[in-house]
């Protein structure tokens, strides 16, 4: 089973939202998320349980945790919401390089996905729409790989 780790900053929007979608898309694989600088036992941001009520997910249950080198180690692919989370997982194991891209890069786009903490629902749903592109892509990505 293939074991994906979503990582952002907090662990309170972008990778949980990540994390929800992707678990839904890809029932079979193992999801889990961490944040760079999160304070662990957080509930996820209001603005990010809005954007998964909204779609039919439930992130509730949610709390943020540290990203740890166990979380690395144990992980298959790390995808980051973007550059400067990347960069502070390689320089501090460079080692792991084979395994850690920012979500976009991995499925072929640019650009980091903004955090939309403090936003308003628009801008949360605006950045969960954004995820969920990329998420599609790195399914079938990945649906590519196992076949």
């Amino acid at each position: 089973m293939l074991r994906i780790l979503f990582v952002c900053t907090g662990n309170t929007c972008r990778s949980p939202m990540a994390e929800a979608m992707f678990q839904a898309k890809m029932p079979q694989m193992e999801v889990t998320s961490a944040g760079v600088g999160a304070v662990s036992g957080l509930p996820p941001s209001i603005g990010a349980v809005d954007a998964m009520n909204s779609r039919g997910l439930n992130i509730d249950h949610h709390r943020s945790r540290s990203l740890s080198s166990y979380l690395l180690a144990d992980a298959d692919l790390v995808l980051t919401m973007g550059q400067s989370h990347k960069q502070v997982i390689l320089s501090a194991l460079p080692e792991l390089s084979d395994k850690v891209f920012t979500l976009s890069e991995y499925v072929g786009e640019q650009g980091d996905i903004a955090d939309p903490f403090g936003g308003d629902f628009e801008e949360y749903a605006a950045c969960a729409d954004q995820i969920e592109a990329l998420l599609d892509k790195l399914a079938a990505k990945l649906a590519d790989q196992t076949e």
